[in-house]
């Protein structure tokens, strides 16, 4: 079952499957009337808290497919903080091996569940933004919303 809901951002849609959210994107589709069901009422309830900045941690279920590798990855990116960011080099570190930075940057990159699991918190090693599924306004408009202070450093220039 799926919703697509009105962001600040634009409209974003979440999937789940088991009262488990798969996948959460941002959407070109217009917004969907929810569904009667209580997982994605209450998904939608938390990341409309999280865009008014009355929520820093959500508390859903997820099941995001992927690989093994993959997997350890978005489970990495659930303890970056809010507000904070890391390089890529720092998750490939806090996964064991600096040798996996391109491997872990691309399974940052296909991570289904964005925002939950906070890939925008990954920058390059200099602050540098880069991609994001969502585009790179997007994910300087999370940062910032988080008020990580690498959007602090990067306004000043």
């Amino acid at each position: 079952m799926e919703v697509i809901i009105n962001s600040p951002l634009g409209n974003i849609r979440i999937v789940e499957s088991e009262n488990r959210i798969i996948e959460l994107s941002f959407s070109k589709k217009k917004t969907k009337q929810l569904p009667d069901n209580d997982f994605l009422k209450s998904a939608s309830i938390q990341l409309n808290e999280y865009f008014s900045g009355k929520r820093k941690e959500f508390e859903l279920e997820m099941a995001p497919k992927g690989t093994d590798f993959q997997q350890k990855v978005w489970d990495e990116l659930l303890k970056i903080p809010y507000g904070v960011t890391i390089s890529y080099l720092e998750l490939a570190n806090r996964l064991g091996d600096p040798k996996t930075i391109r491997a872990a940057a691309g399974a940052n990159g296909k991570n289904p569940i964005g925002i939950i699991i906070p890939c925008h918190r990954v920058i390059g090693s200099h602050g540098e933004m880069t991609g994001y599924a969502g585009g790179i306004e997007k994910k300087k408009a999370l940062l910032k919303l988080e008020g990580a202070s690498v959007m602090n450093q990067l306004e000043m220039f």
